[in-house]
């Protein structure tokens, strides 16, 4: 027989049901019990021990109560208490009632003991001080202590004693409650003004929705959602449920605080706000008491505005980080992919200076995807730079002591404040069941008298809807996942960095209401700021139309014109270029450097990237630089593109041997973004040298067996090596399908160290691995294999550029002396220039001395 079966823990319905109406008759026959034998208790009160009618009456009252609870828990130990499994309604509310009156009952027969303990002790301790008392007086009974006392306190004092006693009991709890107060007043004080609040009418930061560009699927989601929360009446009757919040995910710039004043300012409703840096406080607990004043705020005002609030936490990544309890795989904005996999895209790979430079020489720019990503996280916040007062007192006690306080109890409380929102009020629940009860309790008091309920109602869910919104740049793994779940910020919703047709929408806003030339207003003047505007924010965007006007206004024009604004475009990048003129001689020189750059880039990547601009103008520690842009967004890259970027790198280097014979030093943040992208070429990304072949040129015709996209692929800009002219400019198909001869292999052999003698040159040893700083690319350029490889991609990247420069010496001579008389191009200017000026792309012969360059 099963334990089920003998315990008989599952009884069958018909068995319980019975149970339940048993123990019904039974209690009932109990009550009747004790009505019919009070008429005996209350005579034995009133005529044996001569109390008097109104006492013997509550007396009997008190028995009969006293008598039913005391059978009530015997009965409920004896004899099991039925399970309502398959039963009606009526038993189970009857149950309840029972069940009621059983754990109120079981409380109070377990205190008696203990109340008469202490009854008992609090009655010798009167004995003997109004002995000790009355002693004074000269007369002592220890049986009889009240003569004596009324001997020394007479009565008309009782009430002054009494009275100073309850004064005592209030003064000595609040001098304590003053001076706790005082010690954390200030600290609580400070922590409570960073939760702001604005009712509908006061939040006009003047910003609307239709102010809010760039983000059109993020802005038609959040429109959708809190439409609903407004009026979704309709949505829920036919079955529909209501996000309960909002998580705004994306990089810092990207309109997601901005979207949050345009839904303050734009629907009717109260409005929230609070830093997630505001929960933070200097002793336990105030983060869960700012937690709870934020709830209450926004409670009340729900209330005065028919019953709808919005919260908004910014950057809720400072309350909402993982908790170390769920794992630490993930713990921080830095916890990405990449750490994971390694580099994925040049711009892992290759990131420096403030806006993101190829290079660490900050000379050359390429705006992609992932290097708009890069660029926009750099521009974060630091922690504590947007705190309050009180935030970064408590952040400097907490580090100095740091047991003073715990931070971690805010998320706990704003998870349970997030779910409890429709919850009843704490108090009136309380209340509410202590009161029934009782009158459960007493056996006496029906549940309903006709149609009139003798029982409070159950305290009744709130109606306020308090809807959360919830701003962070760090990745979505970084956040707690009780806190991204569905019911709670289960909706999320992603702000992309600002494309180019972004900042196009965005500059028709922001143009728009500053005085400018109408040659700026047409489609292409558009696309064209749009395009010379890489990496922008929409504040950046606004603030260029606001510094072109001032140029143009102090120049004494009303307007501002396309060379106002570059100007400006200029200064918000990078302050005020500094205003050095170079000599003669270094003039040429930067503008053949960035001339290497740019030609190399317009003939390999012409297909892919667009030249956006062209300089020598000094910026920080970069002399001049190049600076493009991705024609279309991508997520990855095929070979032919990353080759084409290092040929791009190694054109400055290139340049300059061609026209000077030797280098300067400015190719040094060349060469470490070349390494670098050349061992991740070799070791991460499985794009290694083909030792075979070593023309640049696709030869290979489109086939009918190749799919379309695998033809591009191989016919790109440099087309896949291996796929072209074997060394001495012979048709590669037969060395390919055939054996290859021995003069053949000899010469690939010559060609692949030559290749590997230039690479190892032009190797960079800048990054060196060490254990405290882990490298994976020195870690595979410490292989001799992976190095190999890595060098004969250098190796064919330079001999590519130097034969470009080498073929188009006079055009790359053209774009110099443009720029050396321009000082910095743009836009249309550069496409133009480098049009014009007839680059061709050379035919390379690694049979050639000529084609091998001298290091």
């Amino acid at each position: 027989m099963s334990y089920a079966e003998e315990t008989g823990a599952f009884r069958a319905p018909q068995q319980t049901t019975a149970l339940a109406r048993e123990w019904r008759a039974m209690t009932r026959a109990a009550t009747l019990v004790a009505l019919l034998t009070a008429p005996a208790f209350y005579l034995v009160l009133h005529d044996s021990n001569h109390v008097s009618v109104p006492a013997a009456a509550l007396l009997t009252l008190v028995a009969i109560v006293l008598f039913r609870g005391l059978v009530e828990v015997i009965v409920r130990r004896l004899i099991p208490s039925p399970s309502l499994l398959g039963g009606d309604s009526e038993l189970k509310a009857e149950d309840i009632i029972s069940r009621r009156r059983y754990w109120f009952w079981r409380t109070w027969w377990r205190r008696i003991p203990t109340l008469a303990v202490v009854g008992f002790v609090f009655y010798l301790l009167y004995l003997v001080i109004c002995n000790v008392m009355g002693s004074v007086g000269g007369v002592s009974d220890f049986w009889h202590p009240g003569r004596e006392l009324h001997a020394v306190l007479p009565a008309q004092d009782l009430p002054q004693i009494l009275l100073q006693f309850i004064q005592l009991a209030i003064e000595i709890p609040l001098f304590l409650l003053i001076n706790v107060l005082i010690f954390i007043g200030p600290f609580a004080l400070m922590s409570a003004r960073s939760i702001k609040s604005y009712e509908p009418g006061d939040a006009s930061w003047g910003v609307k929705l239709s102010d809010v560009r760039g983000q059109a699927d993020a802005k038609q989601e959040i429109s959708r959602v809190i439409t609903l929360w407004q009026s979704g009446e309709e949505f829920e009757k036919a079955g529909g449920k209501r996000e309960r919040g909002l998580l705004f995910l994306g990089a810092p710039g990207t309109g997601k605080t901005m979207i949050s004043k345009a839904i303050a300012t734009s629907f009717n409703c109260p409005f929230v706000t609070i830093p997630g840096s505001g929960f933070a406080g200097m002793f336990i607990g105030m983060d869960t008491l700012t937690v709870w004043l934020l709830a209450r705020r926004a409670r009340r005002l729900a209330r005065k505005w028919g019953g709808q609030c919005i919260v908004f936490i910014d950057e809720i990544d400072a309350v909402g980080m993982r908790r170390q309890a769920l794992g630490t795989s993930m713990t921080g904005p830095g916890a990405t992919l990449t750490s994971a996999m390694g580099p994925t895209s040049l711009s892992d790979l290759n990131f420096h200076g403030p806006h993101g430079a190829l290079t660490a020489s900050g000379d050359v720019i390429i705006e992609t995807r992932q290097w708009r990503e890069q660029l926009f996280a750099r521009r974060a916040v630091a922690p504590g730079a947007r705190t309050g007062l009180g935030t970064r007192v408590a952040a400097r006690v907490n580090a100095a002591m740091p047991f003073m306080g715990y931070q971690g109890n805010a998320l706990n409380a704003l998870l349970v404040v997030m779910d409890g929102m429709n919850e009843p009020p704490a108090l009136r629940k309380w209340w509410t069941n202590r009161v029934n009860t009782l009158l459960d309790a007493t056996f006496l008091i029906p549940q309903r008298v006709g149609g009139a309920a003798l029982r409070l109602p159950p305290a009744k869910p709130r109606t306020e809807e308090i809807y959360f919104i919830g701003a962070c740049n760090v990745p979505i793994e970084a956040l707690d996942p009780a806190l991204t779940r569905p019911g709670r910020m289960g909706r999320h919703i992603w702000f992309r960095t600002p494309t180019k047709e972004d900042r196009k929408d965005i500059f028709d806003l922001y143009i728009s209401r500053v005085d400018h030339e109408p040659d700026l207003d047409t489609d292409h003047g558009r696309d064209e700021l749009a395009r010379i505007t890489s990496g922008y924010s929409p504040a950046m965007i606004e603030q260029s139309c606001s510094m072109a006007l001032t140029i143009a206004q102090a120049e004494g024009r009303p307007v501002f014109s396309r060379r106002d604004i570059l100007e400006a475009m200029t200064t918000v990048e990078a302050g005020t270029a500094t205003n050095i003129e170079y000599i003669p001689e270094e003039t040429r020189a930067v503008a053949i450097h960035e001339a290497g750059h740019a030609a190399a880039g317009h003939v390999y990547l012409g297909d892919e990237i667009l030249s956006t601009r062209l300089s020598i103008r000094m910026r920080g520690g970069s002399l001049g630089h190049y600076q493009g842009m991705d024609k279309d967004e991508r997520f990855s890259h095929f070979r032919s593109r990353v080759m084409g970027s290092l040929v791009m790198t190694l054109g400055a280097m290139a340049a300059e041997h061609v026209f000077y014979g030797e280098n300067s030093q400015g190719v040094s943040g060349d060469l470490q973004s070349a390494t670098r992208t050349a061992a991740a070429m070799v070791g991460i990304w499985g794009m290694g040298p083909d030792p075979v072949a070593f023309a640049l040129q696709p030869r290979r015709e489109p086939s009918d067996d190749l799919p379309v996209e695998r033809q591009e692929a191989t016919g790109g800009p440099l087309g896949r090596l291996g796929a072209g002219l074997l060394p001495g400019g012979s048709a590669s198909g037969g060395a390919r399908n055939g054996p290859a001869s021995d003069a053949v292999r000899d010469r690939q052999a010559l060609a692949s160290r030559r290749l590997e003698q230039i690479g190892n040159q032009l190797m960079s040893r800048a990054s060196v691995d060490s254990m405290l700083t882990p490298d994976p690319l020195a870690a595979v350029l410490n292989s001799p294999e992976k190095r190999r490889g890595a060098a004969i991609l250098l190796g064919q990247a330079y001999v590519t550029a130097y034969s470009l420069m080498a073929t188009n010496r006079a055009q790359v001579e053209r774009i110099a002396d443009q720029l050396s008389e321009r000082k910095e191009i743009h836009g249309d200017d550069v496409i133009a220039l480098l049009n014009s000026v007839g680059l061709t792309r050379p035919e390379i012969d690694l049979g050639d001395d000529a084609t091998w360059p001298t290091i």
